[in-house]
């Protein structure tokens, strides 16, 4: 009996001890003075996201509109507290002036469950710097210029696979047509590789890309650990550890690496600067350079490409779809640029193109495809304007979504009008309130190759297809909460394609 008391005493107290530990730190920001929704143990604030009914930037965007009259809001996943931030200025602030304290993400690599994710995404300021400021030549709009040929070149293929399409079936899945557009450029223009996927075949890079932002329990899983527990997730290791895509991506790189050696092969692209790193690193302050540090780099440019561009391209389509007049115009600014050009697509024509400037501007803000960017403080920090200061490794977010679907900043946030975009409207706006490639020093570096890449492949399209709402098209858009960081549409894009006589 007495053995029976003793565990029972036991287990009382073991649970004691756990529950001290969820909840003892949930009254991190009550301290602080700054107001947030109320934290549970263990779920913290964000149990709608722990449990699937919303992504994280969906989860951000609530917080963001039911705080209005504060500049901050504190959150918490699980017991991390964690700062959202809603003031323009303050944002502005963390992103580009005071970078110096906010320089990293706050988002640790776990390397033995994932080892390709030592990439800019993720990589502390002391690696990131370095490696980011050898890899920029390749995303210049110089750069662009001279590979503009073969996007072109991607552009024609496109245009060949719709049209075998169309002829068997005039409902196609958007997400899936842009994705096997996207594979080819980035694959041609950034490793001159040709992928083939647009010609059909299902090869490693298409599977991998599934297989990432795959919404199985076990990838969701993943994502949650990576964000919130990355010492778990390698903990875990032997369960999320994908050694095949792993020794894929490094071999692939290394392999495509030593024949440009070999053959004196020489590209000026994103491969070659690679190629320079891994041969002088003392160009990157002597960091320890590893093949799979030269992987990551390759394998984030090559989904963080696929995925937000193929999503933006599908979903500008959608907009299309959905408004008629606006496509109509659309087309008719295509053509007679197109025109100005001899018919041909090049970049100034696309340049010229400002109707589409608009168009893709509108689309990234209705779905920004990242709708939370986060940071960590590297110092204690006191927000300007007001006595909040937080400690040294503080992580703080900003609620793009939210932002993006503000009605006081955005009126009727959820139609589509690409004249918010026109000059004077953008020119009166705070700069923070639009961040669909984040801002300051640590915003996307391949922004413009994607902005690019996504206007390359609508004019491909709308300047021979009309696009058509049909029984198939999910309406109104509903997002997969599923996703947890990026934004995805549940059920896909169907639309009908109509070619134009």
């Amino acid at each position: 009996m007495s053995g029976l008391f003793e565990v029972a005493a036991g287990l009382i107290a073991l649970g004691l001890a756990v529950y001290y530990y969820l909840s003892s730190n949930l009254d991190f920001w009550s301290k602080l003075d700054v107001k947030g929704p109320k934290p549970v143990p263990l779920f913290g604030t964000t149990s709608d996201v722990l449990l699937g009914r919303l992504s994280l930037f969906q989860y951000a965007a609530r917080e963001y509109g039911r705080f209005r009259d504060e500049p901050l809001v504190g959150i918490f996943s699980y017991r991390k507290p964690i700062l959202l931030l809603r003031d323009p200025d303050l944002i502005r602030n963390v992103l580009v002036k005071d970078f110096s304290v906010f320089s990293c993400r706050g988002m640790k690599a776990a390397t033995k469950a994932e080892p390709l994710a030592q990439h800019l995404v993720f990589l502390e300021p002391e690696r990131w710097r370095p490696l980011r400021y050898k890899l920029s030549p390749a995303f210049t709009s110089g750069k662009l210029k001279e590979m503009f040929y073969l996007l072109k070149e991607c552009a024609q293929h496109l245009d060949r696979l719709l049209e075998d399409c169309v002829a068997r079936d005039p409902v196609i899945e958007c997400r899936e047509l842009a994705g096997k557009f996207t594979t080819d450029a980035i694959g041609v223009c950034a490793f001159g590789l040709d992928m083939h996927a647009i010609d059909g075949e299902d090869n490693e890079f298409r599977k991998t890309s599934r297989k990432m932002f795959s919404t199985s329990i076990l990838n969701r899983i993943r994502i949650h650990l990576k964000i919130t527990a990355p010492w778990l997730l390698d903990l875990l290791s032997p369960i999320f550890y994908d050694r095949e895509m792993n020794d894929f991506f490094i071999d692939t790189v290394a392999q495509t690496m030593d024949y440009r050696k070999k053959n004196g092969v020489k590209r000026h692209d994103f491969i070659d600067l690679l190629m320079d790193i891994r041969d002088n690193p003392s160009k990157v302050n002597d960091i320890e350079i590893t093949e799979t540090l030269i992987a990551s780099q390759a394998f984030v440019f090559f989904l963080a490409g696929f995925e937000t561009s193929s999503t933006t391209i599908s979903n500008a389509l959608y907009e299309m779809a959905l408004n008629p007049s606006i496509q109509d115009k659309l087309r008719e600014e295509i053509l007679e640029e197109l025109k100005k050009h001899n018919g041909e697509m090049t970049y100034e024509s696309i340049k010229g193109m400002k109707y589409l400037h608009k168009i893709f501007c509108e689309t990234l803000r209705l779905y920004p495809p990242a709708g939370l960017l986060s940071r960590r403080s590297l110092e204690p920090y006191t927000f300007a304007g007001t006595k909040v200061t937080i400690p040294k490794n503080t992580s703080v977010v900003v609620p793009i979504f939210g932002i993006h679907h503000d009605p006081e900043i955005y009126p009727q946030p959820d139609k589509f009008d690409p004249e918010r975009f026109d000059e004077e409207a953008v020119n009166h706006r705070h700069p923070s309130f639009y961040l669909p490639f984040g801002d300051g020093p640590r915003n996307c570096i391949g922004s413009r190759f994607g902005t690019y890449q996504a206007k390359v492949a609508l004019v491909q399209i709308l300047k021979s297809y009309k696009v058509e709402v049909c029984d198939q098209t999910v309406i109104p858009y509903v997002i997969d909460p599923k996703t947890v960081i990026l934004l995805a549409p549940r059920g896909g894009i169907k639309l009908k394609f109509k070619k134009i006589k």
